[in-house]
């Protein structure tokens, strides 16, 4: 009896999905799809921009049916295992597996001298997006040079308005259609809602090495109150980072928290929310793959570059030096905290609450 090796839905070490399903073996199968070759995607990093990078997934299929797709990540959990032939973990397993193979594309968009050092190691046929030389991050090829030469010179950031997904596609030569967010697998939390409220999850975080991204917990507390007048329901969402803000802001406003979540249930919380108000965070991005309404709470980035799909809303504090990417205030701040400029009764109206 003929093992067809070639199929997709082999891996040479357990029964696959239409053996297991039908108890068919390879003569025959109806299921049979021949792999047309590998393709490797290397995104390891952050949580939110690996979710930002699944549309390419879309395109992938489009453009090579049939290809085994293979991820290699810091975060294994946030690639929708059902659309990749292989997630793998950036260890030394995964970084293992993928020296031992052949590939007729690489995909290497993290602008990281590790990633890109591995990337250049990797043999692939042709490969997009960043490579590196002599510990200085460079574009693999032309369609890699926009989003190189904005991340050199601040005016030329400033002035761009592509939002990351159609520059993600272009660096990948592949034309941008609209293609929407793939999310892993989720499971949602057995939680305690009032039914039929509208439900607003503020996710009160901004990543720890962004504290410019940071609205004051006093803020966050007094949209969580006002929200709460208006009949909705409100959560406050967050990670490890939140957990003591997030009960602080709960017992003042008098609001639900459900404390800190896996990604999995993370997610599937905020899949029971109509509108987030979040910075830009993994929220942010599980949001956006969840198509919920957003109010975005943006300072430091260009607002262009992040792309809601037509549900989203972005508001910013009136300052002159928006776009400046700082991790943290500095002298050359005209204002600190300058989130907190922006005044709870404009998220209000932005959520639609007054």
């Amino acid at each position: 009896m003929d093992i067809r090796t070639d199929c997709l839905h082999f891996n040479g070490y357990k029964p696959c999905g239409p053996h297991k399903a039908r108890g068919t073996h390879c003569d025959g199968c109806a299921d049979y799809q021949p792999a047309t070759g590998n393709v490797l995607i290397i995104k390891l990093q952050a949580a939110g921009e690996v979710v930002r990078n699944t549309p390419l997934l879309h395109a992938i299929r489009q453009r090579h049916p049939g290809a085994r797709i293979f991820w290699l990540t810091h975060y294994p959990e946030l690639v929708p295992r059902r659309e990749v032939f292989k997630v793998l973990r950036y260890d030394l397993a995964g970084v293992t597996t993928v020296l031992d193979l052949r590939f007729d594309l690489v995909l290497s968009l993290d602008k990281d001298v590790e990633a890109c050092a591995l990337a250049n190691r990797v043999d692939g046929r042709v490969k997009k997006g960043f490579t590196q030389k002599d510990g200085v991050i460079l574009p693999f090829d032309g369609d890699s040079q926009r989003k190189w030469r904005t991340g050199v010179f601040d005016d030329l950031m400033k002035a761009n308005t592509r939002h990351y997904v159609q520059e993600l596609f272009d660096i990948c030569g592949f034309a941008f259609q609209g293609e929407e967010y793939i999310l892993p697998d989720y499971t949602q939390p057995q939680v305690e809602l009032e039914p039929g409220k509208q439900v607003v999850m503020l996710n009160t975080g901004a990543g720890s090495q962004w504290k410019p991204r940071l609205y004051s917990a006093a803020n966050w507390a007094t949209l969580a109150r006002r929200l709460k007048e208006t009949g909705r329901e409100v959560v406050l969402v967050g990670g490890p980072d939140e957990h003591e803000r997030n009960l602080e802001i709960s017992a003042r406003a008098g609001v639900r928290y459900f404390g800190v979540q896996p990604f999995d249930g993370f997610i599937g919380l905020l899949s029971l929310a109509d509108v987030v108000v979040t910075s830009v965070t993994f929220a942010f991005h599980a949001a956006v793959g969840l198509r919920k309404r957003i109010v975005l709470l943006n300072n430091t980035f260009n607002r262009h570059e992040f792309y809601m799909y037509g549900r989203g809303t972005v508001l910013e504090p009136e300052v002159p030096c928006l776009m400046c990417y700082k991790q943290d205030f500095d002298a050359g701040c005209v204002q600190r905290d300058c989130m907190d400029l922006l005044p709870p009764e404009q998220i209000l109206r932005a959520v639609g609450a007054v």
